[in-house]
């Protein structure tokens, strides 16, 4: 098969020598377990723990406090500057976390509310690998005034889970050299097998953010993050444990009066519904949901789209995102310091679940019901989906299911399948079939080989109706790449995922060095990123489609700032016109090639001011352009944050002649009370279409997991004679009973 373009290079750089493992921390040996790995062992609790953030129980006097963090940044390896000792105690009803975070100064503290973001302050968080799989973890992070954070990551990172909620208690308190904390973890909010534990996998890591250090107690390379629970070390003493009967259910009511845009009446109406959580075996939960209704969910933000193809938007919905990652087919986990959330390959993401439930607009479209089944049986990872939507006006009533298997194999590696229909509950010969095999294969450590091969079956498309993917990476501290193929036949449709084209083959790469000159440590440059990103696109005879190239260089600042240059040259194939601007005439199917430049950086996203900004200029299609993307940030306290960012294009076109400005406008904002109470704004302003649109949310958390919402929404058009705003208020009422 013909490689074309700089592919071959990669296999050569993956071929790099490979670091050695991490040892012992300096300071001295560390007690292991047998399989080497860093150990930390529960003390029992002979009397009651009082979650206080104070540590003066008894416990903490008698438990073994492990110690000797090692940073992963900036200086790998190196002892951590600042000391942290870190407690663990078990007893009937809760696993208890004790940490005493010693510091020669005042911590940062940007954020109090519920699933905050750690890097951009002082934290600390913990993994549990409740399996002891080496793959799998559940995340619980604080920071010092007692925030409160979980997470669930998949496949030691390939899909992180920041809606996934549990039942758990910190307290934190301010000392004179630090901050001390006490969790609570309740053994019902966990998932782990029944009887005797030998062992869990348990990791910790503190951020010092005034540093930028980041610290491990089993150390990690800064190429990963916790979620690399194959490094982690070993939790024991642990009891024998049963799980509880893990049952919860979650009724909600719903009032909400709306009036659409252009209507002149509010309609009035109630709902109500019901969550349930069944844990059917201590490895398997199921999720059953009736009725459910999202109107507490985040607006989508409005993007500037000068590409020939939809726009991509993320799930925000808390039933699809809960456990998603058991359903995700793809590439490994890439450590990407500019966007560090793992983003999809969006020219072919197989599940996506905004598929179900929601229209090519965003619209909703009413869910009866659905099922989740996930977890481990038989030795196999295990993920069952199944959702069934009511017919609308313009949609039809549809049955949508999943089915996800994968076994693990040898340390790091697995296999699997996956099963994905959506079938028309009316009509039965109107339906979509997608089933596969995939595989992720790891080497040396650090090289993860991934691979899927899909076909479907729809109705009027047969032949041609099958899709392929394969890539290596190597991800380490020096040098990263990625290199692979894909193919997407003419006949494929996937009505459970999101792609671009059909009928294309794809070449990716993906290399970069990351040097570290002690040189300019001294100047507040910490790292440096020249890279390079390419993509390439033909039909099946060899004809090509398209081409980008992105050649970047990144200065990484000691402050956790970056700015980086780079050089864009694109080429893209129209088989037929499109409208780049409403109101304008079409851009003309053929060939068209130019070059974009690209500067963009961040100042310290840890000051009460901060700056993003991304400008481009250059060419665009047959013209032209010039492109500002800008976010201030202010934080004036931990309580209060305000984002106010500009979108804006100037862009000219020769064929045919087109000129026109696009500006959004866009203000987030949002007000902690505390902990357990938050109030959110969005509010996005389209200069050129003089569109309107605000969403405002207040979330009280009165009871673990029971929330109370309230929702204002409204959209309206400026311009002289456009029709009535639209206006909605949702209030939301939740509340979850254990048993």
């Amino acid at each position: 098969m013909r490689l074309p373009g700089p592919l071959p290079f990669l296999l050569l750089l993956l071929l790099l020598p490979l670091p050695l493992a991490a040892g012992d921390p300096p300071g001295g040996m560390a007690l292991r377990s047998r399989d080497g790995r860093l150990t930390v062992t529960a003390a029992a609790a002979k009397g009651p723990v009082r979650i206080d953030g104070i540590l003066d129980d008894a416990v903490w006097k008698e438990a073994t406090p492990v110690s000797g963090f090692v940073q992963s940044e900036p200086n790998e390896g190196e002892l951590a500057t600042e000391a942290t000792e870190v407690f663990v105690a078990t007893d009937a009803q809760n696993l208890y976390i004790a940490a005493y975070c010693h510091d020669t100064a005042a911590a940062v503290v940007n954020n109090i509310r519920k699933d905050f973001v750690p890097g951009e302050q002082d934290s600390f968080e913990v993994i549990l690998d409740t399996f002891d799989d080496h793959r799998n973890g559940f995340v619980f992070m604080t920071n010092p005034e007692g925030a409160r954070s979980d997470q669930q990551t998949t496949n030691e990172g390939k899909e992180t889970n920041a809606s996934w909620d549990a039942v758990w208690f910190v307290k934190t308190r301010r000392v004179d050299d630090g901050w001390t904390l006490e969790m609570a973890l309740p053994w019902r909010s966990l998932r782990f097998a029944r009887g005797e534990q030998a062992a869990w996998g348990i990791n910790f890591s503190r951020r010092i953010r005034r540093k930028n250090e980041v610290v491990y107690w089993s150390p990690v390379p800064r190429s990963f993050t916790l979620s690399r629970v194959s490094l982690a070390g070993d939790l024991e003493g642990l009891p024998p444990l049963t799980p509880g009967r893990n049952l919860r259910v979650k009724p909600f009511v719903l009032a909400k009066t709306v009036r659409p845009t252009g209507g002149t009446s509010f309609d009035n109406e109630a709902d109500a519904g019901l969550d349930v959580k069944l844990g059917v075996t201590p490895s398997l939960t199921l999720d059953l949901t009736v009725n459910p209704d999202f109107a507490q969910a985040e607006a989508d933000e409005q993007q500037v789209n000068l590409t020939q193809f939809s726009q991509f938007f993320p799930e925000k919905r808390d039933f699809f995102l809960e456990n998603s990652g058991t359903f995700y087919v793809g590439d490994a986990a890439r450590n990407n310091r500019v966007n560090p959330t793992p983003t999809p390959d969006e020219d072919l993401l197989l599940f996506f679940s905004r598929r179900i439930g929601l229209t090519a607009a965003g619209e909703p479209i009413p869910i009866l019901a659905g099922a989740r089944l996930t977890g481990r049986a038989a030795g196999f990872g295990l993920g069952l989906l199944s959702v069934q939507t009511r017919a609308t006006d313009t949609e039809p009533a549809n049955q949508f299911a999943v089915i996800r298997l994968r076994r693990n194999l040898f340390g790091h590696s697995d296999v699997g399948g996956i099963f994905m229909t959506r079938q028309n509950t009316d009509d039965g010969g109107d339906f979509n079939r997608v089933y596969g095999l995939d595989a992720n294969l790891r080497f040396f450590g650090q090289v993860d080989w991934s691979s899927y091969a899909m076909k479907t079956l729809t109705p009027g498309k047969e032949g041609d109706d099958y899709a392929f993917r394969t890539s290596i990476n190597r991800e380490g501290n020096f040098f990263h790449g990625k290199g692979g193929l894909m193919r997407i036949g003419e006949n494929f449709q996937d009505d459970l995922g999101y792609y671009r084209r059909v009928g294309v083959r794809k070449y990716f790469m993906d290399v970069g060095v990351r040097p570290r000159p002690r040189a300019l440590a001294e100047h507040g440059v910490r790292e440096m990123h020249p890279h390079l990103v390419w993509d390439y696109y033909e039909d099946p005879s060899g004809r090509i489609l398209a081409k980008t190239l992105h050649s970047g260089y990144t200065f990484f600042l000691q402050n956790g700032g970056y700015v980086e240059l780079s050089a864009n040259p694109r080429f893209e194939r129209l088989d037929a016109p499109f409208v780049i601007h409403p109101g304008d005439d079409p851009i003309p199917a053929g060939s068209y090639g130019w070059n974009e430049w690209w500067l963009r950086g961040q100042s310290d996203p840890s000051r009460m001011l901060s700056l993003e900004v991304l400008g481009k200029w250059g060419g665009l299609w047959s013209g032209t352009q010039r492109t500002l993307n800008a976010t201030v940030v202010l934080r004036p306290s931990y309580r209060f944050r305000l984002a106010a960012g500009v979108q804006t294009t100037d862009a000219h076109l020769d064929l045919p002649s087109i000129a026109f400005v696009t500006t959004l406008w866009t203000a987030r904002t949002s007000y902690s009370f505390n902990t357990n109470m938050f109030l959110d704004a969005l509010v996005q302003y389209d200069a050129d279409r003089r569109l309107f649109n605000a969403n405002v949310r207040f979330n009280f958390i009165h009871h673990p997991l029971s929330d109370l919402y309230v929702v204002y929404n409204e959209q309206h058009w400026s311009a002289p004679g456009d029709p009535l705003p639209g206006r909605a208020v949702v209030v939301k009422f939740t509340r979850s009973v254990a048993f």
